[in-house]
């Protein structure tokens, strides 16, 4: 069944309004409009939103809707979306719903059936996609990894052999934990680091993941940060993989490293895929136990 949006009848529209990500210049006539229009502005952070409704004299009251009160706020914006009211959704920076919690009020509003309308504008993944002087015709967005990091390193090593341009957010007091094991899993790619678009203090970092962690590591990290990582080129298949790694792995196996740990090694010296690494160190190892 198709899922055409017409929204329930004499319900309100829930806009999702994008803001600027820095310059407060970045904002579109229809989205000053808008916020002017609606009956009520749900944002991240009210404080924040402020700022740029006092610059652009818009009058609207401000209602807070974030993670940590979502579930109470989001029940009661529905409610009055339901009664017929037009609300607009901001974000502390840039679109709502991506990586942040607008995305679950957005959910909730397209399950009971009212309409949802976009107002395009700022976004810090595409803007720092457009400047990172990588391939950018075919990217995937992974956002924030997990903030474990073992978690985050599983979530990387999954990521290792993808061939398009990938997205990353990260946060200050992550991101050399974040860069120390990017370059551990995905090797030395080329990668750009952006931080602080759009504002006086811009900074664009374009490199090597050991140029730039050796660059970052002379300074305290400041303001959120977009990483784009290149994609593996090229990615040994399983019947590609070389024979001289075989001695290798034998002589791995031999000092009991263990077969994942081995499996990573190989994924990252031998540019082959982690399953197809882990298959081949596995193998060998029952053949040794079988010998």
């Amino acid at each position: 069944m198709n899922n055409i949006q017409t929204g329930t009848k004499d319900a309100g529209t829930l806009y999702v309004v994008s803001t600027p990500i820095g310059n407060l210049e970045d904002i579109t006539l229809r989205a000053i409009k808008t916020l002017k229009n609606v009956k009520l502005i749900a944002a991240e952070n009210t404080t924040h939103t402020k700022k740029l409704c006092n610059h652009y004299e818009i009058g609207t009251r401000l209602t807070s809707y974030n993670q940590h009160n979502h579930k109470t706020s989001g029940v009661n914006l529905i409610e009055r979306l339901t009664r017929g009211e037009d609300i607009a959704l901001v974000t502390c920076a840039g679109t709502p719903g991506i990586s942040d919690p607008g995305a679950l009020l957005i959910k909730m509003a397209c399950e009971n059936g009212i309409c949802v309308t976009p107002i395009p504008g700022a976004c810090a993944a595409i803007a720092a996609l457009t400047v990172c002087g990588l391939k950018i015709d075919n990217f995937l967005f992974a956002g924030f990894l997990s903030n474990k990091s073992g978690k985050r390193k599983k979530e990387l090593q999954e990521l290792a052999a993808e061939k398009r341009t990938i997205i990353f957010y990260e946060a200050p007091h992550r991101i050399m934990p974040f860069l120390e094991q990017l370059h551990e899993v995905f090797g030395n790619r080329k990668i750009a680091v952006t931080r602080e678009l759009t504002k006086s203090h811009e900074e664009i970092l374009r490199g090597s993941v050991a140029d730039i962690l050796s660059n970052l590591s002379q300074r305290e990290p400041r303001g959120e940060y977009t990483i784009i990582a290149e994609g593996m080129e090229k990615c040994v298949e399983e019947e590609d993989i070389p024979e001289q790694m075989e001695e290798t792995i034998k002589n791995m196996l031999m000092e009991d490293i263990s077969i994942k740990d081995i499996a990573e090694i190989v994924t990252k010296t031998h540019n082959i895929r982690f399953r197809a690494a882990y298959k081949e160190v596995l193998d060998l190892k029952r053949k040794m136990e079988n010998f």
